[in-house]
């Protein structure tokens, strides 16, 4: 008997220290905001000019998949793999459970009937061949974060990547 007490001890000694090794960080997975897709490599030739540029064709879509909690994106932040290019949602913009918001690159009118929100800046702010996108809650605390990379994770080449249902 003290033989089976000593193995189950040390059993559960090793779950918990297997669930212990879980990184800090899977709790950003919480949210009910998530990255749905992204446009990384928007069509055509890139110009970031802000009269002829494609930046508006750069987006990120960003999925509410609460199925009961309205969030206000105001104060959230979008990051890129270097936190160098970054946007703030300055603004309130509410998101109805299940509603989604396109952050677009380029100048252009925040809509919450048409789900967009511009960036203001006509930069691009994704790489067309690798990135990591982060999103920040307004405290500071990780929403969600993806990475992709154009031979391994967009296998047809089109610059576009679903993420979540």
């Amino acid at each position: 008997m003290g033989i089976r007490l000593v193995a189950t001890t040390a059993v559960a000694t090793g779950a918990l220290a297997a669930l212990s090794a879980v990184p800090a960080q899977a709790t950003e997975y919480s949210s009910a905001l998530k990255i749905k897709g992204i446009q990384y490599d928007a069509p055509g030739r890139d110009s970031n000019s802000c009269s002829t540029g494609n930046t508006d064709e750069e987006y990120l879509t960003i999925k509410n998949y609460s199925s009961s909690t309205t969030v206000n994106l105001k104060g959230y932040v979008v990051r890129d793999a270097t936190s160098t290019n970054k946007f703030v949602f300055s603004a309130n913009h509410y998101l109805q459970p299940g509603d989604y918001v396109k952050l677009r690159g380029g100048n252009g009118t925040d809509s919450d009937s048409n789900n967009v929100v511009y960036r203001d800046n006509c930069n691009f702010l994704w790489n067309n061949d690798k990135d990591t996108i982060r999103l920040y809650k307004p405290s500071g605390a990780g929403a969600d974060s993806h990475s992709y990379t154009k031979s391994g994770s967009d296998p047809d080449g089109n610059g576009y990547i679903t993420y979540h249902g």
